[in-house]
C-alpha cells in the first residue's frame, strides 16, 4: 500500500491540526489494514504515536498523547486521520503513517509494512 501523508503546519500552543492519510491499495482491501502513525522530532528517534486496528475496535496511543489525539479512518475514501488537540512544542516533529496487515507490526517501527513521507507539525510555544 502506498501512503501520502498531508496536513502538517505551523500551530501555537494549544492549537489544533488535523493530519490525513491517503492510501493507495493493490492488492488487499485498504479495509483489511491496521493503520497509524508515528513520529520523529529533530535530534530524536522515531516513536509511535497512535494505531486504529482494521476493524475500528482497538486504538493505541503513546502515553505523552493520550486525551490529546485521536487516531480515525475512513475506509470508503482510503484515509487515515490523526486529530491532534491541546498541541505542545514537544509535539514538534515530522508525523508519518504507516500501513500494516498487522495490528501488532502495525505499532513496531522496524517491523511496519509501509510509510508514508513525513508532514511537519511545528508547535510555537
Amino acid at each position: 500500500v502506498q501512503l501520502q501523508a498531508s496536513g502538517g503546519g505551523l500551530v501555537q500552543a494549544g492549537g489544533s491540526l488535523r493530519l490525513s492519510c491517503a492510501a493507495s491499495v493493490r492488492t488487499f482491501s485498504f479495509s483489511s489494514y491496521a493503520v497509524g502513525w508515528f513520529r520523529q522530532a529533530p535530534g530524536k528517534e522515531r516513536e509511535f504515536v497512535a494505531a486504529l486496528s482494521y476493524n475500528e475496535y482497538s486504538t493505541w496511543y503513546a502515553e505523552s498523547v493520550k486525551g490529546r489525539f485521536t487516531i480515525s479512518r475512513d475506509n470508503a475514501k482510503n484515509i487515515v486521520y490523526l486529530q491532534m488537540n491541546n498541541l505542545k512544542p514537544e509535539d514538534t516533529a515530522v508525523y508519518f503513517c504507516v500501513a500494516d496487515r498487522s495490528e501488532v507490526d502495525v505499532r513496531v517501527s522496524g517491523r511496519v509494512e509501509s510509510w508514508g513521507q513525513g508532514t511537519l507539525v511545528t508547535v510555537s510555544s
